[in-house]
């Protein structure tokens, strides 16, 4: 009797090109080595111990089930106020605000919400690595407009070039990663030109809304009537209260545009996790928590380029986030992935290569190095690096 042939079933990856995100390989190559890690975006200490005691005192208070699948009501109402106080602009918590299980879940819902198969969507790179798979997944075609440095300032000529009949959505994200740029007023007036009399719509990341440098405004897109009727405004707690590890986010978007998102959300994640929205729901009752993060960061930031002074190292002060890139053109020809691994290894410093951040993988000899870590952290990795 023969023995019946089987064949194993080919599963046809929907991401052929995504391997294992940088950030992921270059911790984890610090973690090895022992090295110090201003690669990924996480500060590196905790958050403030009157928040910790606000999320025990919920989860011994028996706040332990399902949140609302939209969010919890104080946290959507926190977030409301909020965001009135801090832009003039109004958002109904009860249709127009959505608790989120991080950022990156926010852009995808609003992506899917609005990306049918064939659709285009602009992407401004470098580009944060979590935009294009969202794009792909649903059937989209990303379209480039590439920012270069060392301003990276936008060429809105260029977007104008690159929009279609097909064009359905434009990625924006201010303050920038990785780049640190901070959109102007003269920004979201040249995209409300673009997208006037156009069927476009909009996903804003503004998760580092809050860490400004020199003075710097944060020009939401939501502050600009003709966008804000068109965006979904994404935020997240993790970058403005150093807890990257909580995984909540959040978007704001008008009635008609919240309603698709929620159609997605509630089958992505349902609801996120409900003492630490209660918590959060007091803790936004005090603004002194948000807004004192731009003195904080910048001095951070400025400690750790007043460390790269004396090196071979040049580079423009990062306007926002808690990002700096630096190009070591001066240094050496290596691609900026190569030394990237090589400066952990051999000097024990990890940071991101720039050119992961563009589709074509353009290499600008960049460097990003987070700084949003302890001050000692921030000293010892600057004397290391300017031994090059």
């Amino acid at each position: 009797m023969s023995t019946p042939i089987t064949t194993r079933a080919a599963l046809t990856s929907k991401l052929p090109n995504v391997g294992t995100t940088i950030f992921t390989v270059m911790s984890k190559l610090a973690a090895e080595t022992g090295a110090i890690n201003l690669s990924q975006g996480f500060p590196g200490f905790d958050c403030s111990p009157e928040l910790v005691s606000l999320v025990e005192k919920y989860l011994r208070g028996g706040f332990n089930q399902y949140a609302p699948m939209t969010g919890v009501p104080a946290l959507r109402e926190a977030l409301a106020q909020k965001t009135f106080a801090e832009y003039n602009v109004s958002y109904d918590p009860e249709s127009e605000v959505t608790v989120t299980s991080g950022a990156t879940e926010a852009i995808f819902a609003a992506v899917t919400a609005v990306v049918r198969p064939g659709d285009e969507v602009i992407v401004l790179e470098p580009a944060y690595d979590s935009y294009v798979p969202a794009i792909e997944l649903n059937g989209g075609m990303p379209v480039y407009v590439t920012l270069t440095p060392p301003d990276y300032a936008i060429d809105w000529q260029q977007v104008r070039e690159k929009i279609t009949d097909r064009t359905r959505l434009i990625l924006v994200n201010t303050p920038h990663n990785p780049t640190g740029y901070v959109w102007t007023a003269d920004d979201l007036n040249q995209l409300a030109d673009l997208i006037r009399d156009r069927n476009i719509w909009i996903v804003s990341d503004e998760v580092y809304e809050h860490i400004l440098f020199d003075g710097r405004k944060h020009h939401s897109l939501m502050t600009h009537p003709e966008l804000q009727e068109r965006t979904f405004v994404v935020g997240s707690f993790g970058k403005t209260f150093h807890i990257t590890g909580w995984k909540i986010g959040y978007c704001l978007a008008p009635k008609e545009l919240s309603a698709e998102f929620r159609k997605i959300h509630q089958y992505l994640t349902f609801s996120t996790v409900t003492p630490i929205q209660y918590a959060l729901g007091d803790y936004l009752q005090e603004p002194v928590h948000y807004r004192q993060l731009p003195d904080f960061y910048q001095r951070k930031r400025d400690l750790f380029l007043a460390g790269l002074q004396g090196s071979r190292f040049t580079f423009k002060p990062a306007e926002g986030s808690f990002f700096q890139a630096v190009s070591y053109a001066a240094i050496t020809d290596e691609p900026d992935y190569d030394l990237a691994i090589r400066l952990t290894k051999e000097i024990g410093v990890a940071s991101i290569p720039v050119s992961v951040f563009y589709n074509q993988k353009n290499d600008y000899k960049l460097l990003r190095f987070c700084f949003a870590k302890d001050d000692a952290v921030l000293i010892r990795a600057a004397e290391r690096l300017s031994l090059l």
